[in-house]
């Protein structure tokens, strides 16, 4: 069993990836703006108020981290995430840049702000998107979503590629199309079962398989 680090953790499919990790006897660090009711619930440490999309937060993680005594992480979940919907006829650029702004930029801070307590061995997972998928694409629209996530596709690869002589694997892994807030509740499958399917995907991750694009369920997509 390891230390994890999950964000995005208060709600959703970062709320199950808490719980399942614990059942596992992970010991877990949840990272969030503002801890919900069912994330305080569990035993785990909390720290709050980490926006991943603005810069300062990777000093707040650090110093947080630092402070919690945590010297170590054996698992790096970049799970927190927004979708906006932007058409063509009403293209609002704010809402694209904010999704640049978490989706595809947050990762890298929160990875950032991690490296030090990485090591060989370690894993990085980045909750992305088939949406993201280029090759994928056949409805259009959702400029800002599919462009963070198909940015964020590409950082991990190349996460993938510099950290590879450090003995850190990453993958980026696609949880399906999950019932929460975000999707309003229209989606396929349960937060849980999303939260196993991807826990399954960071327990194969090696080396060897290092910055591949992977649904939940063990399927590889296309980029």
């Amino acid at each position: 069993m390891g230390t994890v680090l999950v964000t995005g953790a208060n709600r959703g499919i970062g709320l199950e990836l808490c719980r399942n990790l614990l059942k596992a006897g992970h010991q877990v660090i949840a990272v969030c703006r503002q801890a919900s009711a069912d994330l305080q619930a569990l035993e785990l440490k909390i720290i709050e108020n980490i926006d991943v999309g603005q810069t300062d937060s990777t000093a707040k993680l650090s110093q947080a981290l630092e402070q919690a005594g945590i010297s170590q992480l054996d698992w790096l979940i970049n799970n927190a995430g927004v979708l906006q919907r932007t058409t063509l006829d009403e293209l609002d650029f704010d809402a694209v840049d904010k999704q640049m702004q978490i989706n595809a930029y947050g990762p890298l801070r929160i990875t950032q702000a991690c490296l030090p307590l990485l090591s060989s061995g370690s894993k990085i997972a980045i909750i992305t998107s088939r949406m993201g998928s280029v090759t994928d694409n056949s409805s259009g629209g959702h400029y800002g979503y599919r462009m963070s996530k198909a940015a964020v596709n590409i950082a991990g690869a190349s996460l993938a590629v510099d950290l590879n002589p450090q003995g850190i694997a990453v993958a980026l892994i696609h949880p399906g199309y999950v019932q929460t807030e975000m999707t309003g509740q229209q989606g396929h499958i349960q937060p849980q079962v999303s939260a196993q399917g991807i826990i399954d995907r960071i327990e194969a991750l090696t080396l060897d398989n290092s910055g591949s694009f992977w649904h939940m369920n063990g399927e590889k997509l296309p980029w």
